[in-house]
């Protein structure tokens, strides 16, 4: 794609005057009226107060927005607004690669990226689309006070439902689609996912969130020689829901750049989750896109660098996340996978009757097995579990009953009718193993991770001999090991602990399976 030049993207952040905060939504309303030209009761000196702010780079009425409107109270709507430094750096690399006539923010909001877009791109038609009502109206406001209300419109409509007359050159797709998901996704609008989808030859989830139902609306609308930059949660790039998502970046809009923002980073600062910039080219010709995976805020910008990966590639992978790791080197380490098997914990089916509790019928203490049944028992271990630790006690029945002596059986049995009047028996898990009762948790695992968590995973010592449920893997040497081996495997482990690359989901949830722990490298000696 034909690249423009260098453009001014926006009065920088520490020259953005400050505004008088607004705490009503009705004094919101009045300020937006009267930006607009209207006539208004609510002070003029607000009015340019909140005017000054805008054209100095500022967006007073988003951030008052948000200041009124709780996050809860935004979220059925999606509406998750872009800190200005990531709308800035999006715009700017949009500024290298296109020269758009029109640029088009499928859900608007505030128009902060109108508003970098309409500096960036002084001739450009600017298109903003928002079903809030509030939110257009600020939008408005915005683009008036900004003077660029002359070529700018917002259209109150679903971004699904918008059409585009021919523009007489290239389109640029600019925002941060609203984060829905699937739950709060009306019928009529999955079926128009799969519908649209089926008549590309593409499979759609019913599990999609609203910003892949976004990413396929402008597929419909694009056309070769558009461009396009959207920031929206990652977990479609590595989930079986984000499959659609994937096959149209690697396929008709052209991913020509990815830039996964580290779990750890708050991109938002009013919302758990785990961003990711996708930017891409329609009709272009690129063998490969460039992969990065940024671990700072401060180093976003430029959106430049990362690991190519060749486009028949990407659409071959059903994970994205861990190609944009930068390629290994030698004296990188050996994979995990090579010295232990990793094992997922055993699942109950029913831990409300499986960890044992103050409401349990007494049982022998041989059958009531501590057991790591919470994340946080690992991250409050540190770096052992120590005999004697606080864990609860999972049972674990034989799976033949007539080993135990009378009273033991007894106990038991009185046990089994007690959990099958809490439905233990009932449950798909207890269904499909014989007996249904026998949990038959694994051995102890020497080293014990963490399997999900907003954090990198935790690799704890076990020298207490603890089994573990399902929200911890186990790590079972393939050779013996001596306790020094393993004390220094577990060093090595949480020295490689930050590089961990699994499923992430909203939130900055990192899921971990056992072949993605297993494909850890880690750099051991002897």
């Amino acid at each position: 794609m034909k690249a423009g030049g260098p453009r001014h993207t926006g009065a920088l952040r520490s020259g953005v005057e400050r505004a008088p905060a607004i705490t009503r939504e009705g004094d919101l309303v009045a300020v937006c009226r009267a930006l607009l030209g209207g006539r208004s009761a609510v002070q003029r000196e607000l009015v340019d107060d909140c005017a000054a702010a805008i054209r100095s780079g500022g967006d007073p009425l988003g951030d008052a927005l948000c200041a009124i409107r709780s996050p809860a109270a935004r979220r059925p709507l999606g509406a998750t607004y872009t800190p200005w430094p990531i709308v800035e750096a999006m715009i700017r690399w949009a500024t290298q690669r296109v020269d758009p006539v029109r640029v088009i923010d499928p859900g608007c909001g505030s128009g902060r990226f109108l508003l970098a877009a309409g500096r960036a791109f002084p001739r450009a038609e600017l298109v903003g689309v928002e079903i809030d009502p509030l939110a257009a109206a600020l939008a408005r406001a915005n683009l008036a006070a900004a003077g660029l209300a002359d070529r700018a419109r917002v259209v109150e409509r679903d971004y699904r439902e918008l059409a585009l007359v021919p523009a007489g050159g290239a389109s640029l797709f600019a925002g941060n689609p609203p984060y829905v998901r699937h739950h709060a996704i009306a019928p009529r609008w999955k079926a128009w996912l799969r519908e649209r989808a089926a008549a590309r030859g593409l499979a759609a989830s019913q599990l999609a969130g609203l910003h892949v139902h976004f990413l396929l609306a402008t597929a419909e609308l694009a056309r070769p020689g558009d461009a396009g930059i959207f920031i929206t949660a990652a977990e479609w790039l590595d989930v079986g829901y984000g499959r659609l998502a994937r096959a149209l970046l690697s396929g008709p809009l052209g991913l020509v750049r990815l830039d996964l923002l580290d779990p750890v980073l708050r991109a938002f600062p009013d919302a758990q989750a785990t961003a990711v910039i996708c930017a891409f080219e329609v009709g272009g010709e690129q063998p490969a896109a460039r992969l990065r995976r940024v671990r700072s805020l401060a180093r976003l910008d430029p959106l430049a660098g990362g690991r190519p990966v060749a486009r028949a590639r990407l659409a071959s992978e059903p994970r994205w996340s861990a190609l944009a790791a930068p390629p290994r080197k030698a004296g990188d380490g050996i994979e995990l996978g090579e010295l232990c098997r990793v094992h997922r914990g055993q699942v109950t089916g029913a831990n409300q009757v499986w960890i044992a509790s103050e409401e349990t019928p007494p049982l022998p203490p041989a059958l009531l097995i501590p057991a790591v049944t919470r994340a946080r028992e690992l991250f409050a271990a540190g770096i052992e579990l120590r005999p004697g630790a606080p864990l609860r006690r999972v049972i674990d029945l034989p799976g033949e009953l007539d080993g135990l002596a009378a009273s033991e059986r007894a106990a038991v049995e009185r046990f089994l009718a007690w959990a099958r009047r809490r439905g233990a028996d009932r449950p798909y898990v207890a269904r499909h193993r014989s007996p249904w009762w026998a949990v038959r948790l694994l051995p102890p695992a020497p080293i014990l991770v963490t399997y999900m968590a907003r954090r990198p995973p935790a690799f704890v010592r076990n020298p207490a001999g603890a089994r573990h449920l399902n929200i911890a893997h186990g790590l079972y040497p393939r050779q013996p090991m001596t306790p020094d081996a393993l004390d220094a495997l577990a060093v090595a482990l949480r020295a490689a602990a930050g590089s961990a690359t699994g499923r992430t989901y909203a939130g900055g949830l990192l899921k971990l399976e056992p072949r993605e722990i297993e494909r850890l490298r880690v750099r051991v000696s002897g």
